[in-house]
C-alpha cells in the first residue's frame, strides 16, 4: 500500500495510492499520514477503507509533498555503502560505527518539485537513498526486533551544497540544510509490502544517465542495525526519518566534479518502493549571495 501526502486547492491532504489516482483520505477521515503513525498503523483497517472506492482525484493533479509532514526527526546515515569509504580515497578504514547527521523538514520537497540551488553555490549534488519510516516509538530496542518498529519504506534525494559541508571541522550541517536542497517521496510504501529489505536495489540517473546503483545488501550497517543503534541514544517515534546511506557515483566524485545545475532532472529508484523525480532551479526565494557582507565584516 502507498501513502502519499499532497497539497490541491490551497489545501494540505493525504491519502492511499489507487492506479493512477488517490483516494482522498484527509477529506474522508481528517488527520495526516502523521497522525495515522502516531495513532498506530493497521494496513488491513487502512486497506477495507479504500476497497471498491474510486480515486477521487489524479495523482498528476496534485502537488507531493515528503509522505510525513512534520515529523519530529530526519536521520541521515553517511558512508555506509561497503565500496562508499574507499571513494573518499583517504586510506582510513572501514568505519566501527555509523556516521550521522540531522536535516530539518524544511530542507526537503516533494517528488516532482524542482531542488533549489542556492546563489552561494554552485555544488548542488545528489544522494540517492532508501528511507526508513517508524511506526512506533521504542528506546533501547534489540536489534533482533528493530524491523518491527518499521512502518514503510519511501526514497530520497539527500541533496548537498558539497563546499558548505566542509565549513566547519566537525560536522557537515550547514551543506546539508538549505531549503529545497534534498528531496523526499513519492510516496510511502508500507512494510508488509516490501518482501525483502535487505536486498533492495537503488538506483540514481541524472538526464537519464545512470550515476549510482547498487543494493541494500551491500550496506555496512544494515538496517535492523542502525535502528538498534539509534535508539540507544534517540527515542524514535511515528513518523521520524531515517535516511540509510547513498552509494558511490555522487557528483562530486567525478573528475572534474558532476554537480547539478538549472534544468537538470533527477531520478531516484527502487523497483519495490517507485521512482522520485526532480527538476532543479536557482532558488527563487533567494536575492544575492549572502557570504559577500560576511565576508566584508570579517575584513573590516
Amino acid at each position: 500500500m502507498k501513502l502519499v501526502s499532497f497539497e490541491r486547492n490551497g489545501y494540505e491532504s493525504w491519502g492511499v495510492v489507487v492506479d493512477d489516482g488517490i483516494v482522498d483520505l484527509g477529506v474522508r477521515e481528517g488527520g495526516s499520514v502523521l497522525q495515522l503513525l502516531r495513532e498506530g498503523l493497521d494496513t488491513d483497517r487502512l486497506a477495507a477503507m479504500v476497497s471498491g472506492i474510486p480515486a477521487d482525484l489524479p495523482l498528476d493533479s496534485v502537488t507531493l509533498l515528503p509522505p510525513v509532514v512534520r515529523g519530529e526527526k530526519i536521520i541521515c546515515i553517511g558512508v555506509n555503502y561497503a565500496n562508499r569509504n574507499a571513494e573518499y580515497k583517504d586510506n582510513t578504514p572501514d568505519p566501527e560505527w555509523p556516521s550521522m547527521f540531522m536535516r530539518g523538514f524544511e530542507s526537503f520537497t516533494g517528488s516532482d518539485r524542482n531542488l533549489w540551488r542556492p546563489p552561494e553555490s554552485s555544488q548542488l549534488d545528489y544522494e540517492g537513498e532508501v528511507v526508513m519510516i517508524i511506526g512506533k516509538e521504542g528506546h533501547r530496542i534489540p536489534q533482533e526486533r528493530a524491523m518491527e518498529y518499521v512502518a514503510g519504506y519511501t526514497l530520497m534525494n539527500e541533496g548537498t551544497i558539497r563546499d558548505w559541508v566542509r565549513h566547519a571541522k566537525f560536522n557537515v550541517t550547514q551543506g546539508k540544510n538549505f531549503p529545497c536542497s534534498g528531496s523526499i517521496g513519492p510516496w510511502m510504501v508500507t512494510a508488509d509490502a516490501v518482501a525483502d529489505h535487505d536486498n533492495l536495489a537503488l538506483e540514481t540517473k541524472v538526464n537519464g544517465e545512470v550515476r549510482q546503483s547498487d543494493t541494500t545488501a551491500n550496506l555496512m550497517f544494515p538496517f535492523d542495525y542502525l535502528i538498534s543503534y539509534l535508539s540507544i541514544f534517540y527515542t524514535l517515534r511515528p513518523g521520524d526519518i531515517i535516511s540509510t546511506g547513498t552509494p558511490n557515483g555522487a557528483g562530486a566524485r567525478f573528475d572534474p566534479p558532476r554537480y547539478l545545475a538549472p534544468g537538470d532532472v533527477i531520478e531516484v529508484s527502487c523497483p519495490a518502493i517507485g521512482t522520485l523525480s526532480n527538476g532543479v532551479e536557482d532558488d527563487p526565494t533567494a536575492g544575492d549571495d549572502m557570504t559577500r557582507q560576511l565576508r566584508d565584516n570579517c575584513q573590516r
